[in-house]
């Protein structure tokens, strides 16, 4: 009888950085929820946070299969991860939903890049629980009242927006130094130009703060 086959390490580990994600988003939204100005707007940021636990849930269990426990593919990412949310607390209503609008889409422009590299099914895994476009539609929206009520908000946002982009980027370079080399053996099966790839992700960023109606 033959031993089982071991799963790929870089399957592994990028489920792992995913997984981490998702639960960490899920922490996010439900602490956000509490700055919403009314009880709509609080069920609909609940509703994403339920959204995200759910992900979180079809990786672990995708982990489980492979023989790799949860918390162990996602240990190596816990500090970046965290510090990045821990330096970017929002302190109100439109913060909270600027963050989930800049976030999560560059994170899910990412991961829509390299999740390619993966076999079908994993990959179909990856890119079923990238974020829901009526999520990012709901926050612009909230972004574009804010700024309709208040002129002035636009500056504030865009300067936040910035920095939520700068503190990713930063913490993009340790999650590289915690990560055992899944993103970038995933990015190489793909042959992909690594500035290419950063040059797309910036021009998308600059799309979404347009639509928006802030400046990038």
């Amino acid at each position: 009888m033959s031993a089982p086959t071991a799963p790929d390490p870089a399957l592994v580990d990028l489920l792992g950085l995913v997984a981490y994600g998702e639960l960490l988003a899920f922490d996010r939204l439900a602490a956000d929820a509490r700055l919403a100005p009314d009880l709509r707007r609080r069920a609909a940021l609940s509703e994403m946070a339920a959204a995200e636990i759910g992900s979180y849930c079809r990786i672990a269990d995708r982990l489980a299969e492979l023989g790799v426990a949860p918390d162990d593919a996602m240990a190596p990412y816990v500090e970046a991860l965290q510090a990045y949310h821990d330096s970017t607390e929002p302190k109100d209503w439109p913060e909270a939903v600027t963050k989930a609008y800049v976030g999560d889409a560059i994170t899910d422009d990412f991961l829509r890049e390299i999740a390619g590299a993966l076999d079908g099914p994993d990959r179909r895994l990856v890119l079923d629980v990238l974020h829901d476009s009526r999520y990012a539609d709901f926050a612009a929206a909230e972004m574009r009242a804010a700024i309709a009520a208040d002129p002035k908000v636009a500056n504030r946002l865009s300067m936040w927006a910035r920095r939520l982009v700068g503190e990713a980027l930063s913490q993009a370079g340790r999650v590289a130094a915690a990560d055992r080399g899944a993103l970038t053996a995933l990015i190489a099966r793909r042959d992909v130009d690594v500035p290419a790839l950063f040059r797309r992700l910036t021009a998308a960023h600059t799309e979404r703060m347009a639509a928006a109606g802030l400046n990038n």
